[in-house]
């Protein structure tokens, strides 16, 4: 199931070659019925029904007006409010109706105070930025959005994902253009996990995790509970710490010497970086293992630290690689934060390292080097504790492992991630509550068709 994320520009090149091929009245009239037809069903009928319709000068309110009109055919009572004219507080209704702006914002917005009347906008809530979600002034708060044709980004970062409420694309009869970037679904996710052969073994699906450190060994456990929750047959864990009694009884365990393994290439996937501890040694240990050998690989936590300034070592390697940076992880190694405008930002890294790059937040962005781009959305605040971000790096681990392509498996994982931690508690949840939960969540998303 393709879920296509277009931008402004995007809308507005595919208008143009709309009007090229039918009347502008035709369209309207066609996205006019769909959103009439929307708004029926939210008031729950049209007898004694009455919306405030908030009209504004381009195409939304152009969109808006042919739908109150096709509305008061049907019985229901439309005030009009126009942009420039809207009182600070508007009067009483079932539905307010904002079609003022959409995604053509281009100045600060004060919205009025709409009350206890439900709220469904046209597109996107006035107020915020279509292309990176951000609140310009003061937006309306929206209990659902009928947005056209595709998602936006908008919908789906920063404010608008906050104000947005409930989602609803609707079909207008046009096509989104060719977009680059695409809401990661469960059933994406099913057909992308691989099936286990009856003549599967262990080394079919080996990750080899170096992470943690004396102090520092709980970031190494969950790597690694993590990938063997997402299906490695085998993990091997180098680690610097002498001493770690608590390893999970499954990994196999040796200390972390001062170059990579001579059998590195028996593995599946390496995931680095985890727990290791910052400074020029362990920097340097990262650098040499990165520099010898061909796995894909995940370069996760001080793995991260230790590649700043040194892209260009990635760029050229032969490894497929992953970065997962969050955002402090992502100004060091790119020198500024990402901005509001994340799937450019994560583009921009993903181009520089030649890589895959997933960066974290509470819309995951995973993007190529060639700009191809998925969104992961199933993530909610129960992921915002210390250690989950090393079960995810496991996870895409073990995923590679298995042969899944690096950015599928990034995407997945990530996916995967989130649809774990939602089966876990609404407060309390904690970075090893996740592995547990993941089985069932592979399982969920493999019975979706």
């Amino acid at each position: 199931m393709v879920l296509p994320v277009v931008t402004p520009a995007e809308v507005k090149a595919g208008d143009e070659i709309a009007l090229t091929l039918e009347p502008l009245d035709t369209i309207l009239a066609r996205v006019g019925s769909a959103l009439a037809a929307e708004v029926v069903q939210i008031l729950g009928g049209t007898y004694g029904r009455r919306i405030n319709a908030l009209i504004g000068p381009g195409l939304n309110g152009a969109d808006t007006e042919v739908t109150v009109q096709i509305l008061e055919r049907q019985g229901v009572r439309v005030r009009r409010f126009f942009l420039g004219e809207l009182p600070p507080v508007l009067p009483p209704a079932d539905l307010t109706l904002d079609g003022l702006l959409g995604i053509g914002i281009d100045r600060p917005f004060e919205a009025p105070d709409a009350g206890d009347t439900p709220v469904a906008a046209i597109d996107i809530v006035s107020g915020i930025d279509g292309l990176t979600g951000e609140a310009i002034g003061r937006p309306l708060r929206a209990g659902v959005t009928l947005t056209l044709m595709a998602y936006k980004p908008g919908l789906l970062f920063g404010a608008g994902a906050e104000y947005s409420g409930e989602i609803r694309v609707l079909d207008i009869g046009l096509d989104p253009q060719e977009s680059q970037t695409d809401i990661v679904t469960d059933a994406d996710v099913g057909a992308w996990l691989p099936k286990r052969s009856r003549e599967a073994h262990k080394w079919n699906s080996a990750v080899l995790v170096v992470a943690g450190s004396p102090g520092m060994t709980g970031a190494s456990h969950l790597v690694c509970r993590g990938a063997l929750r997402t299906g490695a047959g085998y993990v091997h864990l180098d680690s610097a710490a002498a001493d770690d009694p608590n390893v999970p009884t499954e990994v196999v365990v040796s200390l972390a010497g001062k170059g990579p393994r001579a059998d590195v290439d028996k593995f599946g996937s390496l995931v680095i970086g985890p727990g290791l501890g910052r400074g020029e040694a362990p920097a340097e240990f990262v650098r040499t293992v990165l520099g010898s050998t061909a796995l894909p690989t995940v370069i996760d936590g001080d793995g991260l630290s230790a590649t700043s300034g040194h892209l260009d070592q990635i760029a050229t390697s032969e490894a497929a690689t992953v970065l997962t940076p969050h955002d402090g992880e992502y100004e060091r190694l790119m020198g500024h934060r990402p901005g509001h405008n994340r799937i450019d930002a994560a583009r921009e890294l993903a181009a520089a390292a030649n890589a895959i790059v997933l960066l974290k937040g509470p819309t995951t962005v995973v993007a190529a080097p060639d700009g191809q781009t998925l969104l992961t959305t199933s993530g909610d605040a129960r992921l915002a504790t210390a250690g989950t971000g090393d079960v995810l790096a496991g996870m895409i681990g073990a995923l590679l492992a298995q042969g899944v392509p690096p950015l599928q498996a990034a995407a997945a994982a990530a996916h995967l991630h989130g649809r774990a931690a939602q089966m876990g508690p609404a407060v309390g949840l904690i970075a090893s509550d996740l592995p547990e939960l993941i089985p069932a969540a592979v399982h969920e998303v493999s019975l979706v068709e």
